[in-house]
């Protein structure tokens, strides 16, 4: 696969912008990813391309472009985490402060997260709430160990 997700000016193309810019939201350990974000924004602009090619519409184009771009991301362990900081932790941990401790949290959490097929659909999974208490104890264990 060739890699044209930057423009003649060395920038990332759309693909690569819109995918950067969801994983600085939702999983910002990927963000700095960028062969990851290269391949992803190639095989979507290819997919969009594939589907004109077929005579589908500019709009099913974009549409499958981007559950190319962002397939298996849709579920975010950050976002979880913040959340929980958020609604859980919201005397302990400032709102303000919830993002950089759930960023320093993630690696924390792994083993939790690991247990996990943590796939797109997650949130609407039953194991959802299982995950969330386990995540919740796991960051009480932190906060009062002082790893947190």
């Amino acid at each position: 696969m060739t890699t044209n997700n930057l423009t003649p000016q060395g920038e990332l193309s759309y693909y690569g912008l819109s995918l950067l810019s969801y994983l600085k939201d939702s999983h910002p350990l990927r963000a700095a990813d960028m062969a990851f974000i290269a391949d992803r924004a190639d095989r979507a602009a290819e997919v969009y391309s594939d589907t004109i090619k077929a005579g589908l519409t500019h709009i099913e184009a974009e549409e499958a472009a981007s559950a190319e771009l962002y397939r298996g991301l849709h579920f975010s362990a950050y976002n979880t985490l913040a959340n929980i900081l958020w609604d859980e932790f919201s005397s302990e941990i400032p709102e303000d402060n919830a993002r950089a401790v759930a960023l320093e949290a993630l690696p924390l959490c792994a083993n939790v997260l690991a247990k996990y097929d943590l796939t797109d659909d997650f949130a609407d999974n039953p194991q959802h709430e299982q995950l969330y208490t386990e995540l919740t104890g796991t960051i009480q264990i932190l906060l009062d160990d002082g790893s947190l």
